[in-house]
Formats: structure tokens, sequence, C-alpha cells
């Protein structure tokens, strides 16, 4: 228990110091507790939920709900004392709320300005954007029997030419894992296969199967190939969450671009000024 109580006080701490209590005092937002004279609202609650160590944040919502009260009723506590103290006209703390304050700032605008910007058909325009600089790359579909030995091979390759159905005879004789599935391979591009197995297998003709045996670092092979086709391209709503990623890294690279432009960034210390200006270059042309 004092376990669990330590995780969850060390997750709100951690939270509320970096977010600042959250207190909306209406009959919307009725209290939950009290400590002391200190009131923990519904909102309060709400909020510390969202921050939880991710250990606690697989519990049961019951006991979810519970470590966050516990970790909240802890720093209500704790902050009571602090606050008789004087501890919150400490220079260094009024230093640490300023500049907490303000990136809680920063995160407001960007959510504002960027995350909820974000309109689906900007996604689906990058969406098509994005694929059509994917250059086309043919792919294949084969199934392989693979055996230790040349003569293996050879003679597999007889069984085919006497009529004996390939998915059969990879089920009987292959070595591979997936003789199960009577050694089908799916589809795959060129770069997907050691260098021997996918020449052989991307110089067959739809239907054939290579009639000397394929040598590579696994053994010998038998290759049938099924199909060929240009590789489609991923699915949008397979990549969406990414390309929705993009398109709010674009936003936001143009938000700081022109608050840079109108505000102006002069760092004083040399040293610190090539490291950022290395750092932002290499950010830039990572983005592109």
């Amino acid at each position: 228990m004092l376990k669990y109580k330590m995780l969850a006080a060390v997750a709100l701490i951690a939270v509320m110091a970096a977010q600042g209590p959250a207190v909306a005092q209406d009959a919307a937002d009725p209290v939950i507790a009290k400590v002391g004279g200190a009131e923990i609202h519904q909102s309060e609650l709400d909020f510390a939920l969202t921050g939880l160590d991710p250990q606690l944040a697989q519990l049961p919502e019951d006991q979810k709900r519970a470590a966050a009260l516990s970790g909240l009723i802890d720093v209500k506590l704790l902050a009571t004392d602090a606050d008789k103290e004087g501890l919150q006209n400490d220079e260094d703390f009024k230093k640490r709320i300023a500049y907490l304050t303000e990136r809680e700032l920063h995160n407001a605008f960007f959510k504002k300005h960027v995350v909820d910007a974000v309109k689906p058909e900007e996604v689906k325009a990058r969406y098509d954007a994005e694929i059509a600089k994917i250059p086309a790359q043919e792919e294949v579909k084969a199934r392989h029997i693979l055996v230790k030995t040349e003569e293996e091979a050879k003679a597999i390759i007889k069984d085919l030419d006497a009529g004996k159905d390939f998915a059969t005879l990879a089920k009987e004789k292959s070595t591979d894992p997936n003789k199960a599935d009577g050694g089908d391979l799916g589809y795959f591009t060129k770069d997907r296969m050691v260098p021997e197995f996918s020449e052989a297998a991307f110089k067959l003709e739809k239907g054939k199967y290579t009639e000397t045996p394929v040598k590579t670092q696994f053994g010998f092979h038998v290759i049938l190939l099924e199909d060929k086709r240009q590789q489609p391209p991923p699915a949008f709503e397979q990549v969406e969450p990414q390309v929705k990623q993009l398109v709010m890294r674009d936003k936001y690279i143009e938000l700081l671009a022109a608050a840079k432009k109108d505000a102006g960034v002069d760092i004083t210390d040399p040293a610190l000024k090539k490291a950022y200006d290395e750092a932002n270059k290499a950010e830039a042309e990572n983005a592109n």
C-alpha cells in the first residue's frame, strides 16, 4: 500500500509541478474532498488522471481514481505546509512558476493553432502528395521449397515436371518454417530477399517455376512465381496518424518562423549561438 501511495504521489507531484492546479469553482465542478481548509474539486481529479504514471494508468477505473485522489491529497497537505512557510515567495520558485506558465501558454497556443487547426482535407492532400513522391516498385508473389542439397532440389523439379502440385510438395519436402502454408511467401519487393533468390524469382514468368535449383546461404530453393504487380501504396487509413503528424509539424514550423521574424532572436553567448544555429539547421534538413 505504501508503494502504491508513493507511486501516486510521485505521479501527481510531477503533474502539478509541471502544469499547475486546475481549479474551477462552480456548480458543475463539485468538491469531492477536503484537506483541512483546502478543497479538491472534480476538475482537479480529472486533470490529475491525465498525468498518472503509466503503471497506474493501467489500473481499473476505480483504483485509478483512488490513486489520483491519493496523490492529490498528499500534494495538498504539503502544499499547505509550504504556503505556511512562505515558499511561494522564494525567488527560485517564482522563476519556475514563470517558466511553467510560459510553457503552458506555448502548449495552449500549440493546441489551438496546430492540433485543433488541422483539417481532414489537409491530411488527405498531404497523403496524396507523399504518395506521389514514392517511386513505383514491382513486387512478386511466390512460393518456394527449401532443401539442403542440390540433388533434392533437382528431384523436386522432376516431380513438378511430372505434374505434381507445388504446394503439396512444399508441405512434404521443404525445410522452411512456412512449409505448412505450402511455401507461400506472399508479395515481396526485390530488396526483401537475398540477391540470388530475388534475381531468380523476378526473372520468372507468372505461373512458372525455376528449372534449376537456386542456391543461397540457406540451402537450395525451387521457386514458383504466382503473380507480378506494382506495389500498391499504403492505404490512407493505415498511415493517417503519421501523415497528420507531418501536417502538424509543418504548421508548428510556420508558427515558429513567423514568431521569430516578428520578435527576433538574439543569442549573446557565441558558443551557445553556434550550437543553437547548428541544431536548428539540422532540424530543418531532417524536416525536408
